[in-house]
């Protein structure tokens, strides 16, 4: 089973809804046994100081809805070094992310850490919707994304 983590700064809008794209996409590919996704922050900024992480923004759940995605409870939580380990790839949203991730895991020496529009040949972000409202275009290239990696990874 190839085990892949998605990647953003709070793990409230863009990693969650790419675990959730590339789950969704996965099954009715009917490759959901070969592939395990989740999603993590970079960042605390949505983890309140007892510990517990803030539910996926509110505009990704209708995102997803609206596309017929479907979703689960979901809480923001936190990239360890130990999850190097754990998962075969990384994919990052930006390159502040890849940034603080590579901070995080103190390196890549098993070159599995990725910005995911690299999978499409890009070095470009996924701008941040929390930001920039723009939760379509976040949506549309993280799904692209999503299919080519299991495409690739087949």
């Amino acid at each position: 089973m190839k085990k892949i983590l998605f990647v953003c700064h709070g793990n409230i809008c863009r990693s969650p809804m790419a675990e959730f794209i590339a789950k969704d996409l996965a099954k009715k590919a009917g490759l959901a046994s070969e592939f395990e996704f989740s999603s993590k922050a970079t960042t605390r900024d949505e983890i309140d100081s007892s510990g517990v992480g803030h539910p996926m923004d509110i505009r990704a759940q209708r995102k997803l809805t609206e596309k017929g995605i479907p979703f689960t409870s979901h809480l923001a939580s936190q990239v360890e070094k130990s999850d190097y380990q754990k998962f075969d790839l990384i994919y990052c949203m930006d390159e502040e992310n890849f940034l603080d991730l590579n901070r995080i895991t103190a390196g890549d020496p098993q070159q599995k850490e990725f910005k995911l529009l690299s999978i499409l040949g890009s070095n470009n972000d996924i701008d941040d919707p929390w930001y920039s409202g723009d939760f379509e275009t976040s949506y549309q290239e993280i799904h692209r994304a999503c299919e080519a990696i299991l495409r690739k990874n087949k």
